[in-house]
């Protein structure tokens, strides 16, 4: 008896092994689950978490339901009705067989295979919950279409979703009935016989109507194809061209009722018994879709619309043009023609004295390692690659200004340091944000700070009138443990001392960041999200602990809002006593109709984003575009605020009823916020690309392509990659004072790599919303081209960079300039429509090798027409471009004579040549000592003697050397990025 006990254990195993293994799998589930619940909770976007998951779940359901149904239906159908007997013994015997193996897991395939199929249709199903919500909440547009006159909305919102539903249940109806004439086949209704196909009469009634369905569902796809022809992108042209019009939607439609009838014959048949109508009419069906839906469209196009294709293809092209315009917000915009002259006359800058002064020279892509060594401080600090251009009101003018927050550099921790509770609860957070004016700089080349140093001081304000802190950012840690209870001793690591002596200083996060992790539940819960055991075991989590993730500004915004294209580029802005990251959204979509359509990764690429300074955009395909949303991200504790910013835009409609709390109107944006609200860069880059070719409105013209311009690739690098759009003040010719602008410039069109690169034209985007609470500028969003007539020879930016590097004077200032192991670098080329023509304007910087150097600006480049101008100053330049008096003063015009003519090498740190100096001391005294000790033992004391004043005068460098070396406090002159860490780090824990 004994013998039986130790298998039936051994049984008892295997179905508990994988009781246990469904229960951890499902708990890390429900961990992942759990915590997206606590972080939407927390952030105050719980509605977005809910409705998109149970929008998926709903989705997935009926999918499942549909596919599991029609499938299991078919088998069952097909199983019930199958045949007693067979009328051929062989293969009854052979069937016997199949159907006895199948027999003992029948019941289990029959639902099974039906479940299997339902789960791939349900999850197929989920993912297009966006076009089932949109559908179910649309908005009308208020315009027609010009070929069917149906609103807008149709195919943006009904016709996507009508497709995905006929495309499902086109499966959902092959795969049936594929299982169910397989299952007629394994149990005899179907046999191939000798003298052909024997089926049975159940059979046949299954077919017909597996049939009749597929041919109603294929018609009701035909019908639909003939309103999707409006957004086909397979012509030169999207939209429905001339053969589309007259040969391919007509016949679309008669395909349809061919279809239908075809479906009604196959019910026939089902009825009567006999095949021969529906396969007759499914043969017609073939041949007619052959001929219909490819060779008479072929034979139109080839001979009737190639010959004579502008003149047909007009009333078509012109639909595209004025379509295209309006789903890419060009319709509106303000085309003006700009005689530009090319000779640089005295005084010719007075009317755009403004501009002049606020002329950017600051190159926000090259100034990031002077920001490091300057205002870095601390080694776990840094500063982004690229830094961003915005602008502040500075005695009660209006400053561009180049900005960038001190963030958190945890890797950059001593390596004795990098233990869990150092990575995760001492360095949390950066701190500070660091400004300088973009039109100025100092004697010596640095930026002119408006607001710098620890503790932050400056012109936007003191640790007294905003938080500096930064936890949430574009390089945060992957996420930090903060919070405390009260009068509990502080474990963040906060920032430098700003007196001299006292250390480091330690800090307690205040706010609402993050879900609780003070229960032990939630402590497990984060612990399996984030595979650490030191989260759930270390004493630096409390019952107030917080946890802060998910803590890039862009990312964040996608979560909470995952219907919205994001732009690449966040910035921070110091608004309502905050740091807080400007983040633009966009609503798209590819159902346009008669709108082209534009790659979106393609469309914004320049050297920002090939260089990973920008992040690029998804690879996704648009044909509308629209910023509908403008997000801002508080850097302290990450809060999430959705500004409803077009609020005319449907789209952006229909999704504030599918998510009715989660954006707010823009009426309620604070002034702050909405004073350095600026135009997105991606938006405008989709826009310059369609430009080229849709600034011209002509069909006629359009057809010939003879007036398409193209995006200058960026002079400045060595590869063919578009130039970036630059930000800055300027007053367009129009208008009557500058305002901030986003600006861009057009050569002819590139054919194979090659363009004559002239300037034809210039475009500017206003950036200024104004700065009253809740009242959007009429302004904003207002875009500018200039057209150039082609017959005025304006040099483009490519030219005007080759006439900088062949200029013989420049060349030889420049190579003056590199000795020293020093590198010269391009600052970034601006353009700007002044003085009755083209201004160019580059700054020169230079940079030594050693590992603490940084760019200083040492010249300015300058170029109107064929002329040149370089000078230590904007200032100096313009004044020698346009013969000794441009009529307005440049924003660096007080270091005018200031700047040595010929410097030398870039500024190096603080006490650096006094330091140079004590080592050419010291070693001169070495060598003196070890002279002495040679002739000192050679008996010669003449020459002893001589070494030992030597000695003495070298000693005396050393004293008067290191007399020079600056002792500096930590506010005023900060350590550099090499330099060791910290004086005593808080709560070291290095074997954590």
């Amino acid at each position: 008896m004994s013998t039986g006990k130790p298998p039936s254990r051994r049984g008892a195993l295997t179905p508990t092994l994988i009781v246990v293994a469904l229960v951890v799998v499902g708990f890390i589930f429900f961990a992942n689950v759990w915590t997206d619940v606590l972080w939407y909770r927390q952030l105050g976007f719980i509605e977005v978490f809910v409705t998109e998951n149970l929008a998926r779940i709903g989705i997935f359901l009926a999918g499942f339901a549909v596919m599991f149904l029609g499938v299991f239906f078919a088998i069952r159908i097909a199983y019930q009705s199958r045949p007693v007997y067979a009328p051929d013994s062989e293969i009854r015997d052979n069937l016997n067989r199949y159907q006895a193996q199948l027999e003992p897991v029948r019941r289990v395939v029959m639902v099974g295979l039906p479940i299997l199929f339902g789960l791939f249709a349900g999850s197929a199903a989920a993912s297009q919950w966006q076009k089932v919500l949109l559908f179910f909440n649309q908005e009308p547009f208020g315009q027609q279409d010009p070929q069917f006159n149906l609103d807008i909305s149709f195919y943006l919102m009904t016709l996507p979703f009508l497709g995905f539903v006929t495309g499902f249940l086109i499966s959902v109806v092959v795969i049936a009935g594929i299982a169910g004439i397989l299952t007629h086949y394994l149990y005899g209704s179907i046999r191939l016989m000798e003298r052909g196909v024997f089926t049975s009469r159940a059979a046949q009634i299954h077919i017909a109507v597996t049939g009749a369905a597929f041919l109603v569902l294929l018609g009701i796809n035909f019908w639909l194809d003939r309103y999707s022809a409006v957004q086909s992108n397979s012509g030169r042209w999207a939209g429905a061209l001339y053969t589309d019009v007259n040969a391919v939607i007509p016949t679309k439609a008669i395909l349809a009722v061919a279809a239908a009838l075809v479906a009604i014959l196959f019910i026939v048949a089902a009825v009567i018994g006999r095949w021969r109508l529906p396969v007759i009419g499914t043969a017609m069906l073939v041949i007619t879709s052959i001929l219909a839906g490819g060779v008479y469209p072929w034979v139109i196009q080839q001979f009737q619309v190639r010959p004579s294709e502008e003149t047909l293809e007009k009333e078509f092209i012109q639909r595209n043009i004025n379509n295209t315009r309006t789903a890419y917000g060009l319709d509106k915009i303000q085309v003006n023609r700009y005689d530009a002259t090319n000779t640089a006359t005295t005084g010719a800058l007075a009317p755009d004295a403004q501009t002049t002064a606020n002329i950017r020279l600051l190159d926000p892509n090259l100034i990031s390692d002077a920001f490091s060594q300057l205002e870095q401080y601390r080694p776990y600090y840094q500063f982004p690659e690229a830094l961003n251009v915005d602008r502040y009101e500075v005695d009660g003018k209006i400053q561009d200004t180049v900005i960038a927050v001190r963030e958190l550099n945890p890797t950059n921790v001593a390596t004795n340091q990098q233990g869990w509770l150092n990575q995760h609860v001492v360095y949390t957070h950066g701190y500070g944000v660091v400004a300088a004016k973009g039109n100025k700089f100092t004697v010596d080349g640095k930026p002119d700070f408006l607001q710098s140093g620890i503790p932050s001081t400056g012109v936007l304000g003191d640790d007294s009138t905003y938080q500096p802190r930064i936890y949430f950012g574009e390089s945060s840690p992957e996420y930090s443990i903060v919070g405390a209870p009260d009068g509990a001793p502080a474990r963040e690591q906060d920032r430098p001392s700003g007196r001299e002596g006292e250390g480091e200083t330690q800090y307690t996060f205040e706010g609402n960041g993050g879900p609780n992790v003070g229960t032990f539940f939630n402590r497990v819960l984060y612990s399996i999200k984030f595979q650490s055991s030191d989260l759930l075991l270390s004493d630096g989590v409390n019952a107030e602990s917080q946890i802060l993730y998910d803590r890039n500004p862009r990312e964040r915004v996608e979560k909470v809002a995952p219907y919205l294209t994001v732009d690449g580029n966040a910035y921070p802005a110091v608004v309502d006593g905050r740091v807080k990251w400007i983040v633009d959204g966009y609503t798209t979509s590819q159902y346009y109709p008669y709108s082209q359509q534009e790659q979106l990764s393609n469309a914004t690429a320049d050297t920002q984003t090939t260089s990973g300074r920008a992040v690029a955009l998804p690879n996704s395909t648009v044909n509308y575009i629209r910023n509908s949303v403008k997000a801002t991200v508080d850097a302290y504790d990450g809060s999430v605020t959705l500004y409803a910013w077009d609020d005319q835009d449907p789209l952006l409609k229909s999704w504030q009823k599918v998510f009715p709390t989660s954006l707010k109107p823009y009426s309620e944006m604070s002034g702050d916020v909405m004073s350095h609200v600026r135009y997105p860069e991606d938006l405008f880059k989709v826009q310059r690309q369609l430009l080229g070719q849709y600034h011209v409105t002509d069909p006629s013209s359009f057809y010939k392509t003879n007036d398409a311009w193209s995006v200058p690739a960026d002079p400045t690098v060595d590869t063919d990659v578009k130039q970036p759009p630059f930000y800055m003040s300027l007053q367009m010719p129009d208008q009557d004072k500058p305002a901030f602008q986003l600006t861009s410039s057009y050569i002819p069109q590139i054919v194979n790599g090659n363009a004559r690169n002239v300037l034809y034209g210039f475009l500017a985007a206003d950036s200024d919303a104004g700065n009253q609470a809740g009242v959007k500028a009429d302004s904003y969003g207002k875009l500018r081209l200039l057209q150039i007539p082609p017959e005025i020879q304006v040099p483009g930016p490519g030219q005007a960079q080759n006439k900088f590097n062949s200029d013989p004077t420049v060349s030889q200032a420049l190579n003056l300039l590199r000795q020293g192991a020093s590198d010269v670098l391009n600052g970034n080329l601006l353009t700007l429509p002044v003085g009755g023509g083209i201004l160019y304007v580059q700054p020169v910087y230079l940079k030594s090798t050693g590992e603490t150097s940084y760019p200083t600006l040492q010249r300015v480049l300058v170029a109107f027409g064929d002329k040149v101008g370089f000078a230590p100053t904007l200032d100096e330049a313009l004044k020698q471009l346009f013969g000794g008096d441009s009529g307005a003063a440049a924003g660096d015009s007080d270091n005018n004579g200031q700047t040595p003519a010929n410097p030398g090498p870039p500024a190096t740190p603080a006490g650096a040549d006094a330091k140079a100096e004590l080592k050419a001391a010291l070693d001169e005294a070495n060598a003196a000592i070890k002279a002495g000790q040679a002739a000192l033992a050679g008996g010669d004391f003449a020459a002893y003697g001589e070494a030992q004043k030597r000695l003495s005068a070298a000693l005396d460098k050393a004293v008067q050397a290191e007399a020079k070396i600056p002792v500096a406090a930590p506010e005023a002159t900060p350590a550099p990025a090499s330099s060791p860490g910290p004086e005593a780090t808080p709560s070291p824990s290095p074997s954590s």
